[in-house]
């Protein structure tokens, strides 16, 4: 055989097992375990808080967790530009348990946010006193911050160092999370509660009614700010990416693309924000309509909702727990010697 088929012969050969090697079923294998690796690192627990913040599908969540690599934001994202607005529901990032106080007397007022592990300690008697002596400390004292409410005395101890009593006495751990005070001699406050786990305080001059009617309001609507022009940037930002994403895939020329972009960023500023926003007890109305109507003058607004905007925490709240019960133990040793 001549050297020149020999070389043609071996080139052949070399063409038929690189064939073979690149569709034999242990490279497609490879490919699959590669893909199921992928779809491993999705957790269960992954897909059900997606599902539980966006309601949508448990196979659509699922899709996006995998294809934004495990990043919850992103698939968040993707969700919303594949199912469009359902994919989020308003208000649902909660994942702590606790309860809202609102009080006000006279020209001062205060919100404030406990929170504690499960629903059940939330009802607790001795959490709820806890947290209505905060409130009144709050209101009385008027701390900067928590830390400095913290530091305040209470009982003979320390806010912080009661709280650190009663997650022993409990066996739950427990912290305060947030307040805001008012402290308005020119204007007036209203309040309104929705169970123990939504609360609001508007800052008004005019009618108490409809005042206390916003209040309510905002309860059920969730507004973030009172005009579009109060929406944080960043925000505004995130809604036109994903209104970009969802136009492009329109295939319509870009022209109308940018319409669609403008529109949706458009419609969400609007419906975040207060003013613009269709009066739950009048539809017909928006509520700056309303209370123009009221002679009504709203000046600011504070919402909580329990644990919005919270992730569980994965600090060992055993160890935190077992300490506090431990320290409550020795103080009852020593007060028995």
């Amino acid at each position: 055989m001549s050297q020149f088929l020999r070389a043609t012969c071996a080139l052949v050969i070399a063409a038929l097992l690189y064939s073979v090697q690149a569709f034999n079923p242990r490279g497609l294998n490879a490919r699959r375990l590669s893909t199921s690796l992928k779809m491993a690192d999705i957790s269960a627990k992954m897909v059900g808080e997606l599902r539980a913040k966006t309601d949508a599908p448990m196979m659509e969540c699922k899709k996006a967790l995998i294809e934004a690599s495990g990043d919850m934001v992103r698939a968040e994202e993707i969700l919303r530009v594949k199912l469009g607005n359902k994919a989020t529901k308003v208000g649902n990032r909660i994942a702590a348990e606790g309860l809202v106080i609102a009080k006000i007397e006279g020209n001062k007022g205060v919100l404030f946010e406990a929170n504690c592990e499960t629903d059940f300690v939330s009802k607790n008697p001795d959490f709820v006193a806890f947290t209505k002596a905060v409130t009144d400390k709050i209101l009385v004292d008027a701390p900067a911050d928590i830390t400095t409410l913290n530091a305040m005395s209470m009982g003979g101890k320390t806010v912080e160092g009661t709280r650190s009593d009663l997650v022993g006495k409990i066996g739950e751990n427990m912290s305060l999370r947030r307040f805001k005070r008012f402290d308005t001699p020119t204007s007036k406050l209203a309040s309104y509660v929705h169970g123990s786990r939504i609360g609001v305080i508007v800052e008004y001059e005019g009618d108490e009614e409809a005042a206390k009617d916003v209040a309510m309001h905002i309860a059920a609507q969730k507004p973030i700010c009172m005009t579009p022009e109060q929406v944080p940037p960043e925000n505004a930002a995130r809604e036109r990416k994903i209104a970009t994403e969802k136009a492009a895939e329109s295939g319509k020329p870009k022209e109308i693309v940018e319409k669609m972009v403008e529109g949706s960023v458009q419609k969400y500023l609007k419906e975040v924000s207060l003013m613009n926003q269709p009066f739950v007890k009048n539809d017909k109305q928006s509520v700056a309509e309303m209370l123009k109507q009221k002679k009504t003058v709203l000046k600011s607004f504070e919402l909580y909702v329990v644990g919005d905007g919270l992730e569980k925490k994965q600090d060992n709240f055993v160890a935190e727990v077992q300490a506090a019960q431990a320290k409550v133990q020795a103080a009852a040793a020593a007060a028995t010697k």
